[in-house]
């Protein structure tokens, strides 16, 4: 037999017996008080109660004993659903019931058998990197530090992690000292290091845009590449109007696209721009004028169109007319030379002038 069963049985029927025996009592003594109405009995109920219970056998008239089994049945309930719907405590635990963990509990996070494939978090905890032995071990590899200055954040986790080198690390290092202190160690096991340092711009790798503007979506990625320079160099002072920014964007997406025409790969860079803008002169008295950047458009529009005029006198152009457009130049250098006209019948001479100062200023930024 269940002994829980036998226990919860004997809890239900103690107070069942108890309280019928009392309510068996309480009738027996009601039932041989006389009177007519209560406040006659009331009385001699209190008086006869003593005689009732003076007896310790229980009454056997069918009354009493119906009396008597209905309020513990009735007593039953009450405490079943008081029970049911008592809140839990769990006294000498209020404030949490939790244990230390032991290296067991931490032995199926871990690789044992290969301590290099393991993110360290203390001496004996670590977290692996690659797949744990089930399923429900596998944990996010996200891990935040907090530490106030010189807690040991770096000496103590970044580190003893980066000397694990069991993947790719991206290390922001305000102080300049992890590069110093482990560069070496990551290079002899053939990592690539990129450093970015806007501290001191000789220590740092250059990041030049230009090179990932794809032949296949040139046109596309130059007009995105144009609209992040526009708004990454106007700064938080107040836009004026519309019309100066789109006769900006008209200008850099004409000059980026005329580079990609007949500039070599290497000159696909900042500098080539900047001295595009530089030759951009302008004359406020003079509206025909033509700069070399005028006559550059000129020429390529002629080339891309074989329009090239045999008597006409080239100069630093004459090597066109022995190198025919391939595809690809005649694509580029066609967006070029239409942005160039939008820009120029958008922008005038007057406004040439104050767009291009406006111009090389943000560049050299």
């Amino acid at each position: 037999m269940d002994t829980q069963k036998v226990k919860k049985g004997i809890l239900f029927a103690i107070p069942t017996i108890m309280f019928g025996y009392a309510g068996d009592k309480l009738a027996f003594a009601w039932r041989i008080t006389e009177g007519t109405n209560i406040s006659e009995k009331l009385f001699p109920f209190f008086t006869n109660l003593g005689v009732s219970f003076a007896n310790p056998a229980p009454s056997l008239h069918p009354i009493d004993l119906f009396i008597g089994l209905a309020l513990g049945i009735l007593i039953q309930v009450i405490m079943h659903f008081k029970r049911k719907n008592a809140k839990k405590f769990r006294h000498g635990e209020e404030y949490g019931a939790a244990r230390w963990g032991t290296p067991k509990d931490i032995e199926p996070y871990m690789d044992k058998s290969n301590f290099e494939n393991n993110i360290i978090l203390t001496q004996t905890e670590r977290l692996t990197m690659g797949k744990p032995s089930s399923p429900k071990y596998a944990r996010n590899k996200n891990v935040l530090v907090i530490g106030g200055s010189g807690s040991g954040k770096t000496r103590f986790f970044l580190k003893p992690n980066l000397m694990q080198m069991h993947s790719s690390y991206v290390v922001t290092d305000p102080k300049g000292t992890v590069l110093v202190e482990c560069g070496k160690m990551l290079q002899r096991n053939k990592y690539q290091i990129r450093v970015f340092n806007t501290v001191d711009f000789k220590k740092s790798m250059h990041y030049n845009p230009f090179a990932y503007i794809r032949p296949e979506t040139r046109e596309q990625d130059i007009l995105k590449f144009v609209e992040v320079l526009i708004k990454n160099t106007s700064g938080s002072e107040q836009k004026g109007e519309d019309f100066w920014t789109k006769a900006e964007r008209l200008l850099y997406t004409a000059y980026i696209a005329m580079m990609y025409t007949v500039s070599p790969p290497e000159e696909w860079n900042f500098a080539t721009l900047i001295d595009m803008i530089n030759c951009s002169e302008c004359r406020e008295e003079d509206e025909t004028f033509q700069n070399a950047i005028d006559i550059q458009f000129s020429m390529v529009e002629k080339w891309l169109n074989q329009q090239l005029d045999e008597e006409e006198n080239l100069g630093e152009f004459e090597a066109m007319r022995e190198i025919s457009p391939t595809k690809e130049q005649m694509s580029i250098g066609s967006f070029a030379v239409k942005q160039y006209k939008a820009y120029k019948l958008a922008a005038g001479v007057v406004c040439s002038k104050r767009l291009l100062n406006q111009a090389v200023g943000k560049s050299l930024r």
